[in-house]
């Protein structure tokens, strides 16, 4: 009996009927060279839950657009340690437009994955830890606040900081006025800095 290409994951059996692609068949198609096919055993693979780390091995190194949204659509419904680790993972990717929707996927995926940011906050990398501040926007998780104040009390990079004040201009309450303050006097000669706190303290008091 011959191999089922890639090709026929889509379109298998006899003419007028379809067989439904076994998981390995679909496995096997995230690798097919026609991008209508990986895009197509990509979105199938929601129904696999051991699929996370193929799809993320594919991610890493998937060039096609509609490929990588798909891929990205499965790992947030799937939402296991190992696709939320890969996830993660492609915050440090060199290619921007794969961070930035990776980015927009966690954002997406809920509470679930806020454990997971939360220890990223502590991440050796800034840009990583610049990123997390980011998504920490949408997660409107209940310890949010928390989380941004140990970032201006903390965190020793100008640039993360200032990306957490922009975020309590946003979520900030009365509690944020002191480490807010506090930062204006640690980074007192940064005139963003200065601007930026200014702005948010305005805005928690509503002035």
């Amino acid at each position: 009996m011959g191999l089922i290409t890639g090709k026929t994951v889509e379109h298998a059996g006899n003419a007028g009927e379809k067989a439904e692609p076994t998981g390995e068949q679909l496995l096997a198609a995230l690798e097919d060279p026609d991008p209508g096919v990986r895009r197509h055993s990509a979105r199938k693979l929601a129904g696999c839950p051991d699929a996370s780390s193929a799809l993320v091995s594919r991610l890493q190194r998937e060039e096609d657009v509609a490929v990588r949204e798909g891929i990205l659509s499965t790992l947030a419904r799937l939402n296991d340690p190992v696709a939320v680790g890969g996830l993660v993972g492609c915050l440090r990717s060199e290619d921007a437009a794969l961070r930035n929707e990776v980015i927009e996927t966690i954002r997406q995926m809920g509470s679930e994955v806020a454990p997971v940011l939360e220890s990223l906050l502590g991440d050796p990398d800034p840009d990583v830890r610049i990123f997390v501040v980011n998504i920490l926007d949408s997660e409107r998780h209940p310890e949010i606040e928390n989380w941004l104040i140990r970032v201006i009390d903390q965190d020793a990079h100008v640039n993360v900081c200032a990306t957490a004040v922009d975020q309590l201009c946003e979520v900030g309450s009365e509690a944020a006025v002191e480490p807010l303050l506090r930062l204006k006097v640690r980074f007192a000669s940064e005139a963003y800095i200065q601007f930026a706190v200014d702005l948010a303290l305005k805005r928690i008091r509503g002035i």
